[in-house]
C-alpha cells in the first residue's frame, strides 16, 4: 500500500464524514441562530431555551436524511471492501 493510496483513503473518509455530518450540523446551526435572534429581539436571556427546539430539529433532520446517510455509508463501505485486494497486493 503506497502513501498515495493512504492519503486517498483518508481524504475519502473525511469527505464522507463531512457529508454525513452536514445535515445535522447545518440544522442545529440554523435553529440555534433563529433561537438566538428571537432571544435577542425579546431580551429573554434563558440558556436552556434553545435546547429543546434544537434537539427536535436535529432529530427531524436525522429522521429525514437518515436513509440517505445510511445509503452513503453502505456505498462507501462496499467500495472500501472491494478495494482491499488491490490495497494489499
Amino acid at each position: 500500500m503506497t502513501d498515495t493510496q493512504i492519503v486517498e483513503l483518508g481524504l475519502q473518509a473525511m469527505t464522507i464524514a463531512a457529508k454525513l455530518c452536514a445535515p445535522t450540523l447545518l440544522t442545529a446551526l440554523a435553529v440555534g441562530f433563529a433561537i438566538s435572534l428571537f432571544q435577542s429581539v425579546t431580551q429573554i436571556q434563558e440558556a436552556t431555551l434553545s435546547f429543546v427546539p434544537k434537539a427536535g430539529a436535529v432529530g427531524a433532520a436525522i429522521l429525514f436524511s437518515g436513509n440517505w446517510m445510511l445509503a452513503e455509508m453502505v456505498k462507501f463501505t462496499t467500495q472500501l471492501f472491494e478495494k482491499i485486494p488491490t490495497l494489499i497486493g
